[in-house]
């Protein structure tokens, strides 16, 4: 006997019926997964349930190493993931064909500046890796100095920008006593986070762009939520559009 279909807007909702779940049912809202739990967000798309927002943005959002597989090119170039001393051999070849100093690491699942580290060499790196102070996986890429960060808030047809900027710190996180300032994107960086996002299926996102001093744009990361502290939207305005594009979306599902 067929039943209408469930449409699931909790968490807790969603642990109690998980096994219960049929195909063209709907859950509304990011997962509050463990880390271990992730494959549960495949075992759902495999079963045929709509994810909203779908799996894959919520699997890149909590993963820094993942979104060095998806967005490659759109990154500063020779950022890689480093899973293992093996891969950070390879990288060390790498930069040094390519006269590359002092080098950026980020631990996978930190947000907030907290788990971003600053190296004058990659050796730096390996060495501290290979005596097992830097856990595996992390993010690798070549330090720019003199770069300006953009924090994009991305909401359908909202769009916010605004600078990030700490002068005693190459971190530029507001969290760690950035200053932030109003600014327009081009037409090149509007390009960029659709491109972004919708090779990662974010309806919407916060997307944190690097503007070397050559003013050429790369992607830093992505998220499906963040920190709006230095945005001008308001977070009641924020939590209403999110909302409307969950409903939007829950209306094209067939």
């Amino acid at each position: 006997m067929s039943r209408e279909k469930l449409v699931i807007r909790d968490n807790s909702t969603l642990r109690a019926q998980y096994n219960s779940l049929l195909k063209g049912d709907i859950v509304v809202g990011r997962l509050r997964l463990r880390e271990s739990e992730e494959p549960l967000l495949l075992d759902l798309h495999e079963r045929g349930v709509h994810l909203i927002p779908p799996g894959l943005s919520q699997l890149v959002s909590r993963s820094k190493t993942f979104q060095t597989a998806l967005f490659p090119k759109f990154m500063l170039p020779q950022t890689r993931a480093i899973h293992a001393l093996h891969d950070l051999i390879e990288a060390i070849s790498d930069y040094q064909k390519s006269a590359i100093t002092a080098v950026i690491t980020k631990l996978d699942r930190r947000n907030a500046g907290m788990g971003v580290h600053l190296w004058q060499s990659i050796e730096e790196v390996y060495t501290h890796a290979s005596l097992g102070n830097i856990p595996f996986p992390f993010v690798l890429q070549p330090f720019e100095p003199e770069c300006r960060d953009i924090r994009v808030v991305f909401l359908d047809d909202y769009i916010e920008a605004y600078w990030r900027h700490n002068p005693y710190s190459f971190r530029n996180n507001l969290h760690h006593g950035g200053q932030s300032k109003p600014c327009e994107l081009s037409e090149e960086q509007i390009k960029l986070c659709r491109q972004v996002m919708e090779r990662g299926c974010f309806p919407y996102g916060h997307l944190d762009i690097l503007v070397t001093k050559d003013g050429k744009s790369y992607l830093g990361e992505i998220n499906l939520r963040g920190g709006i502290q230095g945005a001008k939207i308001s977070p009641e305005e924020y939590q209403e559009k999110v909302e409307a594009i969950h409903q939007m979306l829950l209306q094209k599902v067939d």
